[in-house]
């Protein structure tokens, strides 16, 4: 297959980033959440521009050089079509945003500015600003300051002209940082009617107060409008061999303040002088991403906006519920000793997780317990139970991932508190993120060892687990346990003579040695069934699928006639419309309520399935550059439960939509047909 025969990796995630608005967008998406998902679309393109546009630009300026990550063909090309593909994503939202605005209104709810204040309203503002916020901000007048100040790339700024009204000479340019993160951003004022919702954002706050904030000066006319940036938030790992780990993230956490900006968002309005300003200080180029915008910015505060609607009927959030397996049992450990059990969250609770982990902790035949971490939750009731269990006498091991982005600086703080508290910190192999999700738990039982633990998808955090879906199995499988014991002998010492223990896994996928070729073997199977005239089929779902090599496997597969079902979240390189495809690659992405994160690969194999589930995306830094692992599913019931599970999305027509060349998201078809949208029906099928 040919280089022109992948969709570039960028244009595939702007192409999901599109899905998300496509809910913004939706009127049967409670409207709560319609304004939750402007958030995540907000935030999502903040990290696209911070990661992989701050990436392109890179390749741009080293085209030509040896560098020692991948180019893409023309990173130039492709900057060019981000950038128009976000700014007509960006007139999308704001024509979105407009919509969601007058059904706010509709319900009653109204974001009112500075402008809009009656006098109670105004004295509140007063007040709240002396109380709370004044004591946040420090104006800066920047024409005044030397060297331009440091600004974050996560916050939003107001830009301010300081005149006189009866003089068009006597002015000045100050920012100020909007201190959302201290105070937050939304403010619910007193209403100027009875069943009105009326809220102020933070910023809005600060503009009715200027004339207090500058009161020290003889101006009396201020006109301010939000901005922000976005930073290249890479940071460069060296290779000098005298500097721990630990010293090179913290120097890079440093270094990354300080990256290039890769992206300027304002709000149209603003004074033109005061923009060219701020361009110049900043060194910005305005053949680069300058995004002019409405007159509110950082939306991804919207995640978190306050929900003052009456309760919606189309929420599909409930309460997790408790295993069928757990229900009637003390103790989770007790269960898992007798039976591989599957969690899928968020359906299931996260709490059992949590509870085996306690229960180790506290179990006198407990001898140590072994886990890897990648994102944790803020107040992580799994540190807490590891902690609990280093002061009941276990050995505790956690490998924790310090190179998680944008989570580097949590994990050097749990690295710091954990090792206070006696655990030992595994903090990486070099070149390689650690991204596998495992626990191992051993006890000592009348002299002999009895082991126990998990295998996930995702995070070890019960925060996410409430709105990602995911896969968990917990087992005590002997030859599985085998492997986790393997993993961690490797992770304990991870030298390159070490990856010996990766290669004698038998069990376990695991990255980067023996997964790319096994999935190679396993493709290759279904296409040797095929050719001969059996059946033959490959389903799988992950969140990105960009590895070419195994697109190309994909090809060949569907040429010689087997049978491709693809659930795929993000990114989706492959080109699956091809009139040389015996069989139709059927290919779907599902966005809705909850975020799909799991991974999940179904082998036909004769008949004998081979079904795993993995923390691996089928991406060239997941499968080459990372320590990941699938587990094969063993037991037959939870086989069924998972093959169920991936029928009830294959056959999803109201939040599914078909993945073809052209990037369109148009939605599967149910017209004429049932109803179906498989996170409602997984959660009824679970509860059952």
């Amino acid at each position: 297959m040919k280089q022109k025969e992948y969709i570039p990796r960028d244009i595939s995630w702007l192409s999901f980033n599109a899905r998300v608005l496509q809910e913004a967008n939706d009127p049967t998406v409670p409207l709560i959440q319609r304004i939750h998902f402007l958030g995540i679309f907000s935030n999502n393109t903040d990290e696209f521009f911070r990661v992989r546009v701050a990436a392109l630009k890179r390749m741009v300026d080293l085209k030509g050089k040896k560098v020692n990550f991948h180019f893409e063909e023309d990173p130039q090309k492709i900057l060019d079509e981000i950038q128009s593909i976000v700014l007509r994503q960006q007139n999308e939202f704001n024509r979105i945003w407009e919509n969601v605005e007058k059904e706010m209104a509709s319900q009653h709810v109204y974001i009112v500015n500075d402008h809009q204040l009656n006098e109670e309203q105004k004295q509140y503002v007063r007040r709240y600003f002396d109380e709370e916020v004044e004591s946040n901000i420090i104006p800066l007048l920047i024409e005044n300051i030397t060297n331009f100040p440091y600004l974050r790339e996560k916050s939003l700024y107001l830009g301010v002209v300081l005149s006189m009204k009866d003089s068009a000479y006597s002015q000045k340019y100050s920012i100020i940082e909007v201190p959302s993160r201290i105070v937050g951003r939304f403010k619910e004022l007193p209403p100027s009617a009875p069943g009105r919702h009326e809220i102020i954002l933070l910023e809005d706050v600060i503009k009715f107060n200027l004339p207090v904030i500058f009161s020290y000066f003889e101006f009396n006319q201020f006109d301010a409008h939000v901005f922000k940036i976005s930073k290249d938030a890479e940071f460069d790992i060296d290779n000098d061999l005298s500097t721990s780990l630990v010293q090179k993230i913290e120097k890079g956490l440093k270094s990354r303040r300080q990256g290039k900006t890769v992206r300027f968002v304002y709000d149209k309005e603003m004074d033109a002088g005061l923009l060219e300003y701020l361009l110049s200080r900043m060194n910005i180029n305005r053949k680069g991403n300058i995004i002019p915008g409405g007159h509110i910015h950082n939306f991804r505060h919207f995640m978190d906006f306050p929900n003052v609607f009456p309760k919606s009927e189309n929420s599909i959030v409930q309460k997790p519920i408790i295993h069928p397996d757990f229900k009637n049992s003390n103790r989770v450990t007790d269960v898992v000793l007798k039976k591989d059990v599957m969690l899928s969250f968020p359906y299931h609770s996260f709490g059992s997780v949590i509870d085996l982990i306690r229960e180790a902790a506290m179990d006198p035949d407990v001898t140590s317990i072994k886990i890897t971490a990648y994102r944790l939750a803020s107040n992580s009731k799994i540190v807490n139970a590891l902690i609990n269990a280093i002061r009941n006498g276990k050995q505790v091991t956690v490998m924790l991932e310090l190179r998680a982005r944008f989570d580097e600086e949590a994990n050097l703080e749990w690295k710091e508190r954990l090792e206070e508290e006696g655990v030992v910190v595994l903090v990486g192999v070099p070149n390689m993120k650690v991204h596998g999700k495992l626990c191992i738990i051993k006890k000592r039982v009348k002299n002999s060892t009895i082991q126990y633990g998990f295998v996930s998808t995702g995070n070890l955090n019960e925060k996410t687990a409430r709105f990602y879906c995911d896969q968990l199995i917990m087992t005590k499988n002997r030859n599985v346990m085998a492997d986790i014991n393997r993993l961690f002998k490797y992770l304990e010492n991870p030298k390159v003579a070490s990856r010996i223990y990766l290669n004698q896994c038998k069990t376990l996928m695991v990255c980067p040695t023996g997964m790319r070729s096994q999935l190679t073997e396993l493709i290759d199977r279904e296409i040797k069934l095929a050719k001969a005239k059996k059946p033959a089929a490959i389903t799988i779902k992950v969140n990105s699928l960009s590895d070419h090599d195994l697109i190309d496997k994909l090809y060949e597969a569907a040429l010689v006639g087997v049978e491709i079902k693809l659930i795929i979240r993000g990114i989706f390189c492959a080109k699956v419309e091809n009139p040389k495809f015996k069989k139709k690659i059927q290919a779907i992405s599902i966005v809705d309520e909850y975020l799909e994160h799991a991974r999940i690969l179904i082998f036909n194999n004769g008949g004998k399935e081979k079904i795993y589930i993995s923390s691996a995306d089928w991406m060239v830094r997941n499968l080459d550059h990372r320590i990941e692992v699938a587990i094969p599913v063993l037991k037959d019931s939870i086989k069924k439960e998972i093959k169920e599970i991936i029928a009830l999305q294959l056959k999803d027509n109201v939040k599914a939509r078909i993945l073809d060349n052209k990037l369109s998201n148009k939605y599967v078809s149910h017209k004429g047909q049932e109803i179906h949208r498989s996170q409602v029906e997984i959660y009824n099928y679970l509860t059952k």
